[in-house]
């Protein structure tokens, strides 16, 4: 029977993800008292899980250090080919009270297979050993969060120098321990740094750049692969004329994309002067947006009456988001188009061109290759906006449908809607969705007519409260969290509703219509 096995951490954790723990370290934890018996002394642990199944292999992910005491071990060989199958990175074996000493026929099998074999002393609980590697994963988390934010701060002195673009990228290849270009879309060098990658890597490299330069529709905002042993990644500059920053490095650390993330909102910054006034006239075109001029007036600086995403997020720790930060959010979804002032800043918003973020394409093979297959196919709906938006490492978001630019207003409050549904259902990213069914066949001004009648006793607070409370499916909690309200109030305020309206709110029928109605807002 597998046996509980210790919490993972959180798979949409905010900053860079925790980096993976050297065998060794944990080996040096003298209080545990383990001892490598078998196999390789390098490996690299992700997390930790207990089972004494006979079989574990289907419920491993890869990169575990599996803890068991035998009970159902009758077959080492096959036992030890599984897990190296299944892609653990150790086994960690408890001696006592199953067996005496650790079987002769395993510690053959892991030297055979290359599997780290560990022995465990009687004395080491099972959950001593998982404490200690979440503790080693939490200091090597702090270690990475230290090191971007040294390099935020190198890399915005460096933006400040006469020279700046050189000098980002000098500082970008130092931090990095690599190579920094930055290229056109043609793969021609405008600037660089670092020692230069062996040919072949530059070649790839070159290739990897046009794959995302932005001078054909629909490319990826960016594209990584390894050739060689030598990491690869390209990243599109915003502002136009299809500007790369394009990376090789030896080794890949779990805090190097979001510093490259930095680099390349500073890169775009200090670029766009070279780039035309296309990007200042967009931006201009957003707060055109925000300060209430109609459609018509902006289409022409924004160049397209869409159809354009609304993007509501928010740092999933809950800390406010800097213009940096916001900005490095911008260029991951693939636009200038940023907002971070609303509502204190902790609201970003983002306007997303939807052809701009459409299915990412990687070149070459390896990693890259792993991506493509990964990359959600098109569809319609809410497939369709999954196409262009993906979930942003430290953030929730809420994503409005595919939205005419005359409609951005509505867009961007069920925008902000998906957002509180995000949060509540503990989503990396909600998106909001359209009218369709049965109740699409219902004229929408006959709709909306009806929904205003009904809904008149109800402020726009209660309409809130109603309307976020049945797409929580009548869950207080939830709910609480969205509206950022006591659970308490949520009653009163349903409660209230309720009475208002005059209806039964636990009747089915009634939750139906008044979904319906609250939908057509």
């Amino acid at each position: 029977m597998d046996e509980p096995s210790m919490p993972t951490p959180p798979a949409h954790s905010p900053g860079p993800p925790a980096p993976p723990i050297p065998l060794a370290e944990l080996l040096a934890s003298k209080d545990l008292g383990l001892r490598r018996i078998a196999g390789p002394a390098d490996a690299d642990l992700l997390w930790v899980h207990t089972s004494e199944m006979a079989d574990p292999y289907p419920y491993l992910l890869g990169g575990e250090l599996l803890l068991s005491a035998g009970v159902l071990l009758t077959d080492p060989d096959h036992y030890v080919a599984r897990l190296v199958e299944a892609g653990a990175a150790a086994l960690g074996f408890g001696v006592r009270p199953v067996h005496e000493t650790v079987p002769e026929a395993l510690i053959e099998a892991c030297d055979r297979y290359g599997l780290p074999l560990l022995e465990v002393p009687p004395e080491t609980p099972f959950t001593a050993i998982a404490r200690a590697v979440w503790r080693l994963m939490a200091e090597a988390r702090h270690r990475e969060l230290r090191r971007v934010t040294r390099a935020q701060q190198a890399l915005a002195t460096a933006a400040a120098r006469p020279d700046p673009v050189p000098a980002v990228l000098h500082q970008l290849a130092a931090q990095l321990s690599g190579r920094a270009v930055l290229l056109t879309g043609r793969g021609e060098e405008v600037h660089a740094a670092g020692r230069r990658p062996p040919p072949e890597a530059a070649a790839a490299l070159a290739r990897l750049a046009r794959v995302v330069a932005r001078e054909r529709p629909g490319s990826p905002a960016s594209a990584t692969d390894t050739h060689a042993g030598t990491h690869l990644a390209a990243y599109a500059l915003g502002g136009g004329e299809g500007l790369v920053l394009s990376l090789a490095t030896r080794r890949r650390e779990a805090g190097d994309h979001t510093v490259a993330g930095i680099a390349v909102v500073l890169l775009s910054l200090l670029a766009a002067p070279h780039q035309g006034a296309d990007a200042a006239d967009r931006s201009a075109a957003l707060v055109r947006l925000l300060l209430g001029a109609t459609p018509a007036e902006v289409a022409p600086l924004l160049g397209s009456a869409g159809p354009w995403t609304v993007i509501h997020a928010r740092r999933s720790d809950g800390t406010t988001a800097d213009a940096l930060t916001a900005g490095a959010l911008g260029a991951s979804l693939g636009s200038a188009l940023v907002d971070a002032g609303r509502e204190g800043g902790d609201t970003v918003r983002v306007l997303l061109p939807s052809t701009a973020g459409e299915a990412t394409r990687e070149a070459g093979g390896g990693e890259a290759a792993a991506r493509r297959e990964a990359t959600p196919q098109p569809g319609g709906g809410e497939a369709a906006a999954r196409r262009e938006v993906t979930p942003q490492p430290g953030w929730t978001l809420g994503v409005s449908t595919p939205t005419p630019l005359a409609a951005l207003d509505s867009a961007d409050l069920r925008a902000a809607r998906a957002l509180a549904h995000a949060e509540a259902t503990r989503a990396a990213l909600t998106v909001d969705t359209p009218v369709t069914g049965l109740a699409a066949l219902i004229p929408p001004d006959q709709a909306a007519a009806h929904a205003r009648t009904l809904l008149a006793p109800l402020t726009p607070p209660l309409a809130d409260t109603l309307r976020c409370w049945l797409s929580l499916h009548g869950s207080w909690d939830r709910t609480a969290v969205a509206l950022a309200v006591h659970r308490n109030t949520v009653r009163q305020r349903i409660g209230r509703c309720a009475v208002l309206l005059g209806v039964d709110l636990n009747d089915m029928d009634v939750r139906t219509e008044l979904w319906f109605a609250l939908r057509q807002e």
